[in-house]
């Protein structure tokens, strides 16, 4: 049991956090770079800790840095929100090494379901419907990544292991792209993700990308919360997700989830997390896990009531999940300067509609700040 909480990240996230704390009577503490001095997050933390100039290397990705902080403030768990050490086992396990709470999965988990063809043989045999390819890394020989190619029929894709956020992946069309692919895939791998190792699947050519919410806890309970659909997207980055997804079957889309709740079970994941699944031609196919909260989560928080991020911290308190099983829309508006560059990843503005509403009156935009059945501090 934990009552002051300090929180690995920035902006929205941490905002995120720090509310779903103050309704549960927990202090927070903040760690922040320089160039963060100002940010709002800082100025509503119960404490907060600068840890080191601009860069994110020294500073949120600074687990030497942020433990520490931990240590100094007497926080006795740790939030990591999204991105930066969220999904690093390592970071996992160095927290539970000093002796406190990781708000998140165990390290295993994280580490097997970051792990791209391991995520995949886990989930196959948990009975969870995969695309159709091998459960293991290439070797190295071009014979018998050509021969593997010809089994699964082009197109195919070739993915990294360690990857994620659309990149370390290349389409092949036929046998005379595949070798050149390979390369430039496992040296793409190697430098983005510290890792070569590269695997294939069959490619999908008109999928639609469906994601499943669950939450698990240390007492037996596995729930799923869900669907949300996020197939628009550019670039491979999302940009609208829609929840319950339209014109799903509502019984395939229960039988995904219950192999996804069966699927947790089996590797004794406990916290949040989201499966993500290609969908064609009436079938799931599972690609990922995310072993943490995402950008996303309001999707389902509003469609369902569930406040997941206090979820999250209650699961890591070692309390049960209390809840047992509506359409809603965000979409991320990306600005771009005089060149087309996007600048969401600097400035980013969120929105979602405010409501659903017929075709004869105007969408409006409404700031997630107002918006939200939950608000900022």
């Amino acid at each position: 049991m934990f009552d002051k909480v300090l929180i690995a990240n920035r902006g929205e996230i941490a905002l995120r956090i720090q509310r779903a704390c103050r309704a549960m009577g927990l202090k927070t503490v903040v760690i922040y770079s320089e160039m963060d001095r100002d940010a709002r997050y800082v100025a509503l933390s119960d404490q907060a800790l600068c840890i080191g100039p601009a860069s994110a290397s020294r500073t949120y990705l600074n687990a030497a840095a942020i433990l520490l902080a931990a240590e100094v403030t007497g926080a006795q768990a740790i939030h990591p929100g999204y991105g930066f050490l969220s999904e690093s086992a390592e970071f996992a396990d160095k927290v539970a090494q000093a002796g406190l709470t990781f708000i998140g999965p165990p390290a295993d988990c994280i580490r097997t379901m970051g792990d791209k063809v391991a995520a995949k043989r886990a989930m196959r045999e948990a009975g969870v419907p995969c695309v159709p390819g091998p459960d293991s890394a290439l070797p190295d020989d071009p014979a018998e990544v050509r021969a593997t190619a010809r089994e699964i029929r082009y197109p195919v894709i070739i993915k990294a292991a360690g990857g994620g956020g659309g990149r370390g992946m290349r389409i092949v069309r036929g046998e005379h792209e595949l070798d050149d692919a390979l390369t430039v895939t496992r040296a793409e791998a190697r430098q983005a993700f510290k890792n070569a190792a590269v695997y294939i699947e069959k490619f999908l050519e008109r999928p639609r990308h469906i994601e499943i919410q669950v939450l698990c806890d240390g007492h037996g309970n596995y729930l799923w919360l869900g669907d949300r659909d996020c197939s628009l997207q550019r670039r491979n980055q999302k940009v609208v997700e829609e929840a319950p997804a339209p014109g799903v079957d509502r019984a395939l889309v229960e039988r995904v989830g219950l192999s996804c709740v069966e699927a947790c079970r089996r590797i004794g994941y406990r916290g949040a997390g989201t499966f993500e699944f290609l969908y064609e031609d009436g079938a799931f196919f599972f690609i990922e896990m995310n072993t943490r909260v995402q950008v996303e989560h309001p999707v389902t928080e509003m469609t369902t009531g569930v406040d997941i991020v206090k979820e999250q911290i209650r699961i890591a308190r070692g309390e049960p999940l209390l809840i047992r099983r509506s359409g809603h829309l965000r979409a991320f508006i990306r600005h771009r300067d005089a060149l087309g560059r996007s600048r969401r990843h600097r400035h980013p503005r969120r929105f979602a509609y405010s409501r659903w509403r017929d075709r004869s009156t105007p969408l409006r935009f409404a700031d997630r700040e107002a918006h939200c059945p939950w608000r900022y501090p």
